[in-house]
């Protein structure tokens, strides 16, 4: 009889899509599918004898076995993410399932581990994700989908822009995309940052100097427009710049000029011309600090970014692009946040805009030693948002950058639908995966289906 049964799972195996493998408790391989085969590229009878790590090359067979731990601790793996590496040289992303094997009597035998390959799904996945983002820039709102489409075509020009946003809101990224999409891509790109440099080195840092020109320059010095000749110059938070600067950028924009400290001779400079700020130029023009002529020179081209609190729905696209970066730099494998961290997300106003959901992530990397990121890994400020009850709802149209959008669905329940369908495409529609992705029962992920109208 138990031969037969041993047939009959062998038969099951075979047709199983999803590789399959057996270990004893010496780790040798004791059984392997069809599809282990197909997604390593390693035969059966070559694999059968030898330990696991011998055949099955992955990422975390050093540090983060699962079907160790799995055998250490008796306690089930489930959908934990890896890479292997096939017989031809190819990384292969898969999911682990891991589970110990016992007799009747209860002995343990071994373990068995399952894995899926997921390249299908994660080339979906950057397709879909490519669409949401540019040269490292993330945003799904419609001002960053206009700024995607013109992107490409202001870095190809050699016009002078201007990125108008708050701290924190990307303008930095913004400026050096244009610089690389640009082509005066090869050639350097130098940053003044107007707001950290003292007043009396403005002229002097940005122009720079010739033997002489004051007591302590005893050679000349080279300053940052030099530096960037034939590249791209970043003026960051010229805001800041003092009036009597001012008239010497300005020259440099109009005549492709300048004269370094103590010469006697203009030099004339190849650059382009960048300029971010995190104040309104023209309240600053106003109110007779900043030059009219200037900021219309510094203007040609303009890219306003709106605070995160105005495009909610940029934040789940930027935690998944924060974790990704995270999850490499600190060689950890959190998979994302639970639907209550990202409901505290949503209703944080950022005041730091990206920056400040960076260091959030930061911070709870730190602390989780979970899969997904949960509210008590937050920051204490944000646990005390999450305590609160949300604000009521308005029944008045949403308004977006300051105009009815025509819709009552809220930046979260955007937020949730989306989260909903990725899951789904990521767990090929199979809604127990799905619903344990997203940390909720099946009922729950059927009823909010049926809310935003997702089939399933």
């Amino acid at each position: 009889m138990e031969q037969k049964d041993a047939s009959f799972v062998r038969a099951i195996l075979r047709c199983v899509a999803d590789g399959v493998f057996t270990v004893d408790r010496q780790w040798r391989i004791t059984s392997f599918n069809r599809a282990a085969e197909r997604v390593t590229g390693v035969p059966a009878a070559e694999a059968v004898g030898k330990r696991c790590f011998e055949v099955f090359h992955a990422d975390i067979c050093e540090d983060s076995c699962a079907i160790r731990r799995t055998m250490q601790t008796g306690e089930e793996v489930i959908d934990f993410p890896a890479r292997i590496l096939t017989t031809q040289g190819r990384a292969v992303p898969i999911s682990i399932s891991t589970a110990v094997l016992r007799d009747r009597e209860g002995a343990v035998l071994g373990a068995v581990e399952t894995f899926r390959d997921l390249s299908a799904i994660e080339q979906l996945r950057r397709e879909i994700t490519h669409q949401y983002t540019f040269e490292d820039i993330v945003g799904k709102s419609p001002v960053f989908q206009k700024i995607f489409g013109i992107l490409p075509d202001i870095a190809e020009s050699d016009s002078t822009v201007l990125i108008e946003g708050p701290s924190g809101s990307g303008k930095e990224l913004l400026a050096r995309a244009i610089h690389t999409l640009s082509p005066r891509r090869k050639q350097p790109y130098v940053v003044v940052n107007c707001g950290a440099l003292p007043p009396n080195l403005f002229e002097s840092e940005i122009f720079g100097y010739v033997r002489g020109a004051f007591t302590d320059a005893k050679r000349d010095k080279p300053g940052r427009v030099a530096l960037a000749d034939r590249g791209t110059i970043f003026f960051d938070e010229i805001g800041d710049l003092p009036l009597a600067t001012q008239v010497k950028i300005l020259r440099l924009l109009q005549e492709k000029e300048f004269e370094p400290l103590g010469s006697l001779r203009p030099v004339k400079a190849n650059v382009r011309i960048v300029a971010a700020t995190n104040r309104k130029l023209a309240d600053l023009v106003a109110a007779g600090q900043f030059r009219d002529d200037l900021y219309f020179r510094l203007a040609v081209m303009r890219l306003s970014i709106p605070p995160l609190c105005e495009r909610r729905e940029d934040i789940p696209y930027l935690v998944e692009h924060f974790i990704h970066r995270l999850n490499a730099e600190k060689g950890k494998t959190i998979s994302g946040v639970t639907p209550a961290a990202m409901e505290v997300f949503m209703r944080h106003a950022w005041p730091g805009n990206a920056r400040e959901l960076e260091n959030a992530l930061e911070y709870a990397f730190v602390l989780c030693r979970a899969r997904q990121i949960d509210v008590g890994h937050l920051p204490e400020e944000m646990q005390t948002l999450a305590a609160r009850p949300p604000a009521p709802t308005s029944s008045r149209p949403e308004t977006i950058n300051g105009s009815a959008s025509g819709s009552t669905t809220s930046p979260l329940e955007t937020a949730e639908a989306d989260a909903i369908r990725a899951a789904l495409r990521q767990s090929d529609g199979h809604l127990g995966r799905a619903a344990r992705a997203l940390n909720i029962s099946r009922t729950t992920l059927w009823r909010k289906m049926k809310k935003h109208g997702i089939e399933g």
